[in-house]
C-alpha cells in the first residue's frame, strides 16, 4: 500500500501559478506517475495529507526538445494532477516535510 502512494505522487509542483489556484481555489498541483489514475491519485493525496479531496484533474505533459551538443532528444513525457480539496481543508508543505 504504502509503494502504491508513494509511488503515484512524485512531487508538488510549486509556481506561481499554483500558488494563485492554491490561493483563490484552494487547488494543488502535483507531478504523479504517467500511468496514475485519479482514483489512485486521489487516495494517495488523502493517505499522504490527511485531507479530503473534492475533485481530480490530469492532463500529460509532453516531453520537450534539448539540444545535447551537436544533436538532440526529448525529454520525457510526464502527467501532472490538479487537486481540488474540500471547503476548510488545505495542505501545508512546510509542516509535511521530514
Amino acid at each position: 500500500m504504502a509503494r502504491e502512494i508513494f509511488g503515484t505522487v512524485v512531487r508538488p509542483l510549486l509556481t506561481e501559478r499554483s500558488t494563485i489556484m492554491k490561493e483563490k481555489h484552494n487547488q494543488y498541483v502535483f507531478e504523479t506517475a504517467l500511468g496514475a489514475n485519479k482514483v489512485q491519485i486521489k487516495r494517495a493525496i488523502e493517505d499522504l495529507f490527511k485531507v479530503r479531496v473534492e475533485k481530480v484533474r490530469t492532463m500529460i505533459v509532453p516531453g520537450k526538445f534539448r539540444r545535447f551538443g551537436r544533436g538532440g532528444g526529448l525529454r520525457p513525457d510526464w502527467k501532472k494532477a490538479v487537486v481540488t480539496l474540500e471547503k476548510g481543508q488545505k495542505i501545508d508543505f512546510t509542516e509535511q516535510a521530514g
